[in-house]
């Protein structure tokens, strides 16, 4: 009997057992995902017994308190802090735990190549592209939470998936309800994928009123529990606009095949349709639990603590078209998505330093999709094609200081 068996105390799956006990690793441990992807592991351990899902390693950025307290509750082989001048602050609170430690940039890259089965990619925004990359390398099961690395570096993800045969499952609710609703479908069948959005806090605004929105405001999501950056980009509805590029590179799907409807309740996550006829939804309450605990356990089910659906108690579920002159950021990636080549590189850095700026209240609400405008006016909407990393991020760099300069000078 092995350890698992061993500790099941309250039922008997032993079916689950090559699930349950594959080694994860959280990229992004204190961030919304990874704080819920470890609420989804502590769960399981409660269900199927204390080895379950062990940890290998968890990192951060800079929230060592959180970290701290993660790593003494779930007991991982390895704890990271990117922030290199924290590195003695974590080596004196995990003293004499038995858990190793390692601080900066590259101790977080070497982290995703470390020997687990699963990796969660949790980290926010373009600084998930290496971790993630190195993970996909070593052909791991990666559970990615991050879009814009996908939207900025898509061919190059392309090709890593190709070479190491890693298998990508999305936790992101939209593209996960599409991997579950698709399960290895054929595309051709496919006639259109639809993404569903809520809106965000500004659906009902106008422009005077969004013109006026504050950063607190904007963060104020009405359905969702997210951090900041990905709060403001679903009230810009730039959020919805990177998942449909998202969706492109990592199903295969053409840009005429893809679409978005506004649906407040956020209890339908999307919608795809058939050369039949038919249209098949998934559906499930708005808890990023459910997905994740979808992803560390493919191809099989386990128990989450994510909320149960209730129609019942939702009464009613309502669509209609995004309006696209108030919220433009969903036009300039599509735009992006037809173009192709570096553009969603350009897009997705110029988001990510007006996003910063404008919470920093440097420049207004309506400003971001100004900006990521010019941004990509200036950069000659680049369509080369990213022909390795390097590039990429070159480009990125690139797109970052442009956006900066024209932050600055808006602001």
């Amino acid at each position: 009997m092995n350890a698992l068996a061993a500790t099941r105390k309250h039922i008997e799956l032993p079916d689950l057992s090559p699930v349950l006990e594959r080694r994860v690793t959280v990229l992004g441990s204190t961030g919304s995902i990874g704080v819920s992807t470890l609420s989804v592991i502590a769960h399981a351990r409660e269900i199927y017994g204390p080895q379950a899902l062990p940890v290998e390693a968890l990192t951060a950025q800079s929230n060592i308190d959180v970290l701290v307290e993660q790593a003494r509750a779930i007991r991982p082989k390895l704890a990271v802090i990117g922030d290199e001048t924290l590195f003695a602050r974590l080596k004196d609170a995990l003293a004499g735990t038995g858990i190793e430690i390692a601080a900066g940039r590259d101790a977080v890259i070497a982290a995703a190549t470390r020997p687990s089965e699963t990796v969660m990619v949790a980290i926010m925004g373009a600084a998930a592209i290496e971790p993630a990359l190195a993970a996909i390398e070593r052909g791991a099961i990666v559970a990615l939470a991050n879009k814009e690395c996908v939207v900025a570096a898509g061919d190059v993800f392309r090709r890593a998936i190709a070479r190491s045969g890693a298998q990508v499952i999305p936790v992101d609710s939209e593209h996960n309800a599409i991997f579950q609703v698709l399960n290895g479908g054929d595309a051709e069948e496919v006639e259109r994928v639809t993404l569903t959005a809520s809106g965000g806090p500004f659906r009902e605004w106008s422009l005077a009123q969004m013109r006026a929105a504050t950063p607190g405001q904007a963060v104020a999501h009405p359905n969702w529990a997210m951090g900041a950056k990905i709060s403001v980009d679903s009230a810009t509805l730039m959020n919805k606009g990177l998942e449909l590029i998202e969706a492109y590179f990592l199903f295969a799907l053409p840009p005429e095949k893809l679409a978005a409807i506004i649906h407040p309740q956020s209890v339908v996550h999307c919608l795809v349709s058939y050369a039949d006829g038919s249209t098949l939804a998934h559906l499930s309450a708005p808890d990023m639990r459910t997905p994740i605990a979808h992803a560390l356990a493919w191809p099989r089910r386990i128990t989450s603590p994510s909320r149960r659906l209730d129609l019942a108690a939702v009464g009613q579920l309502t669509f209609q078209a995004p309006d696209h002159d108030r919220f433009r950021c969903l036009g300039l990636a599509l735009d992006c998505l037809r173009m192709g080549g570096l553009a969603p590189t350009i897009l997705n850095a110029a988001n990510e330093i007006a996003v910063e700026s404008f919470l920093g209240s440097h420049i207004g609400f309506l400003d971001i999709p100004r900006v990521v405008e010019e941004t990509l006016n200036t950069a000659q909407r680049a369509n080369a094609e990213a022909d390795s990393l390097e590039g990429v991020l070159a480009c990125d760099r690139r797109a970052r200081a442009l956006a900066g300069e024209i932050c600055r000078r808006t602001g």
